[in-house]
């Protein structure tokens, strides 16, 4: 029995050591997260899926930076927006096989080829499995193809994986003995393929790639295993937004092992990911709650002293605190720790060290929010936004008169590749191509993309509405003239630059309702080479109305007299419509001594669409009604309100703060009650989500940035509170804001909003990203997620869902945030 016994913990040992040796192991595995893993490389496989934007396939993380995405089969040598993908199937995990494996195809069927963003399909159907393998320290991606690949297809379809370029400058390739640099723009030469399409000719080609030899922590290996060559190409020669690629053709005939290639990133030995601090990028008010979260690799140990330091005014730092900081726990891949602070009040400027990090300056000052804060946004963003303006600043011109040949009558039964669909009428007295009159005046572009989004026009006016009647902004720092059509930045003309604001969305909202009898559904460029324009939108069209001659339609955009025109696109959508009405109602207090024409326009139509307009919900009418409410004080629009108590009761995170503000115009204690209860309840939700991040407030990572939708939480959070002080506190409030500041999960600490802080996002998808710029005062969509639990923030101007600035709540949401800070914090007591 003793023997036995020794045998089995002679056994057991062996287990547990083998286990634990794998576990450490410097070799690729398969993690429970079902991607590879090694100390210091990820690999993983059809976790996100969104190739347009440079995340899906085969990705790959090394030490500590997204490296390469988007290794999949591909029709094109540097495919774009608008190009084939394949279907892509559920990822499967055979551990007992040691790989990871997906099913794809060509078409990709479950696309709807008439709803939204339509691709053109070629007649190709393939389907095939792409597999990662770990091979020790490297791994192998290989395709199997269940049949050969068409004749006519044999030259075409190739693996292609794309590398990030903004760590890649000025470093070093060798392809074979063949070498070279990457260049910080796209040279040549290249050619017109026999579709005329410019092709460039590859930086390399070759069996064995290695990337950034002379620095260790990029140095990337791809060797071929096949016959066949590598080729490395500079996706920007088609797509200014497009990568360096890796690829490599299908031969004709192969089915099994058709595409392998040995993949080897090199890791730094023993990979710990060096801790960051997050803080507000711009401070905090002495009597707010201030915390530094510290984010480390969960395999370090080495916890160090956290310091906050007050910078001295005759140079160097005087320590205030140096203590352990409290650990919060995990969070995606990292471990969390905060420095807790609040008890500082005294004010000047600080920094907070951990190890050998140390913040950006910020401060501590009661006037914290006054200035530099929310006036970019106000002073800059906005005015450069501005369609139907010429805006000077100082020496510059951010860009034309533009669009002032708006627009023309969406066709009938057009689906435009940006998602706007015109069905089988205009739903106005135009017929499609004829011009539209009355729209060429007011409104913002929408991000880059120039476009009219009548939604991002409401959010704008309404938010700025509310922004002006709770915190009386009466800045003028801009001068805006409706009659010349011109803006200048630093200039001010004696009028509030809100109400400027606001005039010029209501000009362009109300333009439309008068001129076709309801709402446009959005106004944008009929063409992609007009849409994918970079820079000044005045080279969109000529500035002339189009005579919609039959025989002009052949002129060659670019050409007076070419069929340029912005096309206006209509829509049956009531909701939408109720949510418009909404914004006009607001902007109709707002405006209604500043200009009182466009005010009483502003309501009229707000009380036509509500009288005349079927909600599919009941609940789809609150937000119309509480602003009629607040403008008109009928009530008509209380009795609405309370007619539907139940819906707001069994959605009151969503309609709660709507209600909170016109609680005092409702003359109904049981209605108050009911909601004050639910109130109650929905704080202890936010209460227990608060908890599972080390940000304090409910956060929830995507494939797109949480900035916006974060920023849109802080601002409910202040009706919740101001409507409900007893209930809701000021924190979730705070909280939010300080994430968009810079207290946000990974590397890049920097404030969304542009010019904002020590460090902010100053390559943003703006209208001028080509330059790699940005726009003061506009806001990213910031921290995204790579699935599944990689969160990023790269600098590099083409991400739209890291960067992409955007109207409506994404800017009217921060404005509001800041100045309620301000105002909460600021308040007598």
């Amino acid at each position: 029995m003793k023997h036995l016994l020794t045998l089995l913990f002679f056994f057991l040992s062996i287990s547990f050591f083998a286990q634990r040796k794998n576990d450490t192991s410097d070799d690729f595995h398969i993690n429970n997260q079902e991607y590879l893993e090694r100390r210091g490389a990820n690999v993983m496989l059809a976790h996100d899926f969104y190739p347009e934007s440079h995340q899906g396939g085969v990705g790959i993380i090394q030490n500590g930076i997204r490296v390469a995405t988007n290794g999949d089969l591909r029709l094109e040598p540097t495919p774009g927006q608008w190009q084939p993908v394949p279907k892509v199937g559920q990822r499967v995990v055979d551990r007992s096989k040691n790989e990871i494996s997906v099913k794809m195809s060509y078409p990709d069927s479950s696309k709807d080829r008439k709803g939204f963003n339509p691709i053109i399909y070629p007649d190709l159907n393939i389907s095939y499995t792409l597999k990662i393998i770990p091979q020790g320290k490297s791994f192998k991606i290989v395709v199997d193809l269940d049949q050969p690949i068409p004749k006519e297809w044999v030259g075409k379809v190739g693996m292609n994986i794309e590398l990030f370029p903004g760590i890649l400058f000025g470093k070093s390739y060798y392809m074979d003995n063949d070498f070279g640099l990457f260049n910080r723009q796209v040279n040549g030469p290249g050619t017109n393929n026999s579709e005329g399409e410019y092709t460039i000719k590859p930086m390399a080609t070759g069996k064995v790639l290695v990337i950034a030899p002379e620095t260790s922590k990029q140095t990337l290996k791809i060797t071929n295993l096949k016959n066949d060559e590598l080729q490395l190409l500079d996706g920007r020669a088609q797509h200014n937004n497009g990568w360096f690629v890796v690829r490599s053709l299908v031969p004709a005939g192969a089915t099994k092992n058709a595409i392998e290639w040995l993949v080897t990133p090199n890791t730094i030995d023993n990979f710990i990911y060096s801790p960051v601090v997050q803080i507000s990028q711009v401070g905090y008010h002495p009597e707010q709650e201030k915390i530094a979260v510290i984010e480390t690799d969960k395999n370090d140990t080495n916890i160090q002293e956290a310091k906050l330091l007050r910078i001295k005014n005759e140079g160097g730092y005087a320590e205030v605190i140096s203590t352990k900081p409290k650990l919060w726990g995990d969070f995606l891949r990292y471990r969390y720790y905060q420095l807790d602070f609040s008890t500082i009040d005294q004010p000047g400027m600080y920094v907070v060290k951990y190890g050998n990090y140390i913040t950006e300056p910020f401060q501590i000052n009661k006037d914290v929010y006054k200035r530099n804060v929310w006036q970019p946004t106000l002073e800059y963003f906005l005015p450069v936004q501005m369609c139907h303006m010429r805006i000077n600043d100082r020496y510059k011109v951010w860009h034309g008169r533009c669009h002032m040949d708006d627009a023309r009558m969406a066709p009938v039964d057009t689906n435009h590749f940006d998602g706007y669909l015109q069905g089988s009428t205009t739903l106005t007295k135009y017929k499609g191509g004829e011009h539209v009159p009355g729209i060429n005046i007011g409104g913002w572009h929408d991000a880059g993309d120039f476009d009219l989004r009548i939604e991002s026009q409401a959010e704008t006016i309404e938010g700025l509405s509310h922004i002006y009647e709770l915190f009386g902004v009466e800045y003028d720092n801009t001068s805006i003239d409706q009659n010349s059509r011109t803006v200048e930045i630093m200039q001010p003309d004696g009028k509030p630059d809100v109400l400027q604001q606001i005039e010029h969305g209501a000009l362009s909202i109300v333009g439309g309702y008068k001129s076709m009898g309801r709402f446009y559904r959005g106004i944008i460029e009929p063409t992609k080479r007009q849409y994918v324009l970079l820079g000044d939108p005045i080279n969109h069209s000529d500035n002339t109305i189009f005579s919609n001659n039959a025989k002009d339609e052949s002129i060659p955009m670019g050409q007076t007299g070419a069929p340029d025109d912005r096309w206006v696109f209509t829509e049956d959508n009531p909701r939408r419509e109720l949510n418009t009405a909404a914004g006009l109602a607001a902007a109709a207090r707002a405006l209604s001594k500043f200009n009182p024409a466009l005010a009483a326009d502003c309501l009229s139509i707000a009380q036509e669409i509500w009288k005349k307009t079927k909600a599919p919900k009941p609940l789809d009418k609150l937000s119309l009604a509480a602003e009629l409410l607040m403008t008109t004080k009928n009530s008509e629009y209380s009795n609405f309100i309370i007619s539907i108590e139940s819906d707001i009761v069994s959605n009151i995170g969503r309609t709660g703060w709507i209600v909170g503000p016109v609680m005092t115009l409702i003359d109904n204690k049981a209605f108050k009650d009911k909601i004050r209860t639910s109130v109650k309840v929905y704080y202890n939700t936010v209460l227990e989500q608060g908890k599972k991040t080390p940000y304090g407030m409910p956060y929830e990572p995507d494939i797109w940035g949480a900035g916006w939708g974060i920023q849109n939480f802080g601002m409910h959070q202040y009706y919740f509170h101001s409507s409900f002080p007893d209930i809701f506190p000021t924190k979730y409030m705070l909280d939010a804001l300080n994430f968009v500041l810079g207290a946000h999960p990974g590397t890049n600490t920097s404030s969304f909003a542009s010019g904002v802080g020590s460090r902010s996002l100053t390559q943003a998808y703006g209208m001028n990203r080509g330059e790699a710029s940005y726009i003061p005062g506009g806001i990213g969509s910031g921290t995204a997620l790579i699935r599944p639990d990689f969160p990023e923030l790269l600098e590099w101007p083409f991400l739209w869902q890291q960067t992409e600035y955007v109207l409506g709540g994404g800017t009217t949401d921060y404005l509001f945030l800041v100045l309620a800070a301000d105002n909460l914090l600021n308040k007598e007591k």
